[in-house]
């Protein structure tokens, strides 16, 4: 049970300057304001703010923060308006509730869209008051502490967005406890099997290996004492989510994992740091290209520390970090850590740093319409950042695994990318296409009048430089479209003796738009040059049906079904684009999308729509054309099946490829196909062709799948 006494307690602890008062106050409010709500615990709905509220007081934040944990669901939770809050706490902590609270008060067309606009209601926050996600995040982890009374969809789903946003938010701003813990709960959620699994493996040999680790800790003490390097010695063990990534990356068991088992020097200087790695490598035999310097080259999220992996003289592998105890500090807490308060949001020069990720996620999203496009690219620059590489002059520039000259040059300035015709690499004139690694030096050859090139869009791996390309494309490809509107528009309107000139004049084609979602003249002839709207259709709203001849009409009919008929569409298709009917729709080869997923329309040139699966690899470089995308929906009754390719990667033993297909049978599914394969490290590869309904059908394969003895990972398309 949570007590607000020992709230109270660990606020005056760490910030014994503070008033407690509006603390007080703030609990009273709380608990009179949420007096009768109940959680799907069956628990009095209070005492979530008051367990968000503890965990922020135990983060060492001010008072206003842990004011803002009592309250920060009152506003959206009860009829209080904001301006209450503001009246009776403040504006510091009416600013970070609003910051906090869901827009519900607009109407979405979909949960996607809303989920968009909330978070980038909240970046936007985020960047006058770091607080604002301090709070969301304690406010996460507490709703992932208590998430097994929600039901098994709504579990997923919130498991899903806690790995895909919130954990990776809490990495970027250096909260290495908070996104361990984050991680850890999700992945129990969303792979079960797999986190019991590893549970199991790591609980069976615990004592063993916590005797080793301490068997360690009191060699490296005993040698630091000897040598005079002031220092504590500390140990853990890896993260189960964390060691599920690095078996599944790199196909190899938990005995192989070399930082399964770590140990921690916390020292005082950074020249102790150096002194204790030295004594290290005296003791064991480092392992060649473990040795990490994040001191010299701090992380992007200011985490500072050396790494270095080890083998004793019985093989067993094991990963020491040497830090100072400031650097520890920032290494657990991140930014809550060191953020001081002066006139209610104001930083260091490391804080800047730190936050400079998200003053570029801001500056691009509103540049962003889509809100899947929003999402997609949130959850790219979101990801760690791995590779350093350098200017000539030295200048470090860090980027994501696997990233290319041309992002590169876009982290430098837009300009350089947007002119780049070259690069050289250590001196090398290299593709732009390759791939940098650490420690790389780059040099950007730019020409003036040179532009982005839509091929770069298939390799860069920043959102920076996706965004960029993207921008200008759509803004030339605009242009050439609303020219080409013109031309279609005015040779229809000839076709039907139409004065178009005056039907513009009198704002009678303005009136229309919004018809078609648009707002402006310039929208409309975009839309009608990329195919999104019918010419004749949009003539027919503007004069009386007399006006427009009929045989038009009944020609292109006639030929719109003999091309469906070759083609091979029925009048019953199960894709239709939203508010049309007449166009012509395809499931696209590369993705093979089936009833049920969320899928995406791309008007492409002389072929129709091409209706692609959400999920599809080829959906964010085909999609730089936002003018080119269209809504596309499932209509119709399920009928008939889908044939879809499962790869299954699986231990190769005995009666593996049997079990398999007996499993498969028992779901009453249908295989068309099957290939095996074997490896000399006792693994084995299954590729099967199956029948399915739909995409509940599919999960339920499989999920049936997943659940055989030595089957590691399944993946279709």
């Amino acid at each position: 049970m949570i007590r607000f006494e020992d709230i109270l307690a660990t606020v005056e602890r760490f910030h014994p300057n503070e008033d407690l008062e509006i603390l007080r106050r703030a609990y009273i409010f709380s608990a009179k304001e949420h007096h009768g709500q109940i959680r799907k615990s069956g628990e009095p709905y209070f005492n979530h703010p008051l367990a968000v509220a503890q965990i922020l007081a135990e983060m060492k934040l001010d008072a206003v923060c842990v004011t803002v944990g009592l309250l920060h669901d009152v506003v959206e939770d009860t009829s209080v308006p904001l301006e209450v809050i503001e009246e009776q706490f403040g504006k510091d902590v009416a600013n970070i509730v609003n910051g906090l609270t869901k827009i519900n008060q607009f109407q979405f067309y979909s949960k996607e869209e809303q989920q968009a606009e909330n978070f980038r209601k909240m970046f936007l926050a985020m960047v006058d008051d770091v607080r604002i996600v301090l709070v969301k995040l304690a406010d996460r982890l507490h709703n992932m502490r208590t998430l097994q009374f929600l039901p098994p969809e709504k579990r997923h789903r919130i498991s899903l967005e806690t790995m895909e946003i919130y954990a990776p938010i809490a990495h970027r701003l250096g909260m290495g406890k908070m996104r361990g813990e984050l991680e850890d709960l999700a992945f129990s959620y969303l792979e079960p099997e797999a986190y019991q699994e590893i549970k199991k493996s790591i609980e069976s040999r615990q004592k063993v290996r916590q005797e080793f680790l301490d068997e360690v800790k009191d060699l490296i003490a005993q040698r630091l004492q000897e040598h005079e390097v002031p220092g504590t010695v500390e140990s853990r063990i890896k993260r189960i989510y964390s060691i599920h990534q690095k078996i599944k990356r790199q196909k190899i068991p938990i005995e192989q994992v070399y930082d399964l088992l770590a140990v921690r020097i916390i020292t005082s200087t950074v020249k102790d740091c150096y002194a204790a790695l030295g004594l290290i490598h005296n003791l064991w035999r480092p392992v060649p290209g473990r040795i990490k310097d994040f001191i010299a080259i701090p992380r992007p999220n200011m985490y500072q520390s050396l790494h270095t992996s080890v083998i004793d003289t019985h093989g067993q592998p094991f990963e020491i970090q040497i830090r100072t105890s400031e650097m520890h500090r920032v290494a657990e807490e991140g930014i809550a850590a060191h953020w001081k308060y002066k006139t209610g949001s104001s930083s260091d020069n490391k804080d800047d740093q730190r936050f400079l990720w998200l003053r570029h996620l801001v500056e691009w999203q509103q540049e962003m319409q889509d809100p899947s496009d929003f999402l997609s690219t949130l959850k790219i620059d979101l990801y760690p950042e791995e590779v350093y590489a350098f200017t000539p002059k030295g200048k470090v520039i860090i980027l994501p695994r696997d990233a290319s000259p041309v992002d590169f040059a876009y982290a430098i300035h837009t300009e350089v990318g947007n002119k780049c015709v070259g690069a050289k690499v250590n001196g090398r004139i290299v593709p732009l296409k390759s791939r940098l690694k650490n420690g790389d030096i780059v040099e950007i050859q730019t020409q003036a009048g040179h532009t982005p090139s839509r091929d770069w869009l298939s390799f860069v791996k920043t959102s920076r430089a996706r965004n960029k390309i993207r921008h200008y494309i759509n803004v030339s490809q605009r242009e050439r479209s609303i020219e080409i509107g013109k031309k279609i528009l005015e040779k229809e309107a000839r076709k039907f003796k139409l004065n178009l000139k005056k039907l513009v004049d009198e704002g009678q084609l303005l009136k229309a738009a919004p018809d078609y979602g648009c707002t402006k003249l310039e929208d409309v002839y975009s839309a009608l040059g990329f195919g999104k709207i019918s010419a004749r259709v949009l003539l027919g709203k503007l004069v009386a049906p007399s006006e427009l001849e009929e045989a038009p009409d009944e020609k292109v009919s006639k030929f719109t079904t003999a091309v469906k008929k070759v083609l091979g569409f029925a009048s019953g298709a199960t894709i239709q684009v939203k508010g049309a009917d007449d166009l012509l729709v395809y499931r696209a080869k590369c993705c093979n999308p089936i009833r049920g997923e969320d899928i995406v329309g791309y008007i492409t040139r002389g072929k129709g729509v091409a209706v692609h699966a959400r999920r599809c690899a080829n959906v964010a470089n085909l999609l730089y054309e936002a003018e080119r995308k269209i809504d596309v929906q499932w209509t119709g009754a399920a009928d008939g099946s889908y044939a879809v390719k499962l790869s299954i990667s699986v231990d190769d033993r005995q009666g593996m490829l049997a079990e398999i297909t007996s499993t498969i049978s028992d779901i009453k599914t249908n295989i068309k196909n099957i290939e095996a394969q074997s490896f000399e490290d006792r693994r084995g590869l299954i590729h099967l062709t199956i029948e399915i309904a739909d995409l509940r059908h599919l999960e339920r394969a499989v999920a049936a799948i997943k659940k055989i003895k030595g089957v590691d990972e399944v993946t279709w398309q």
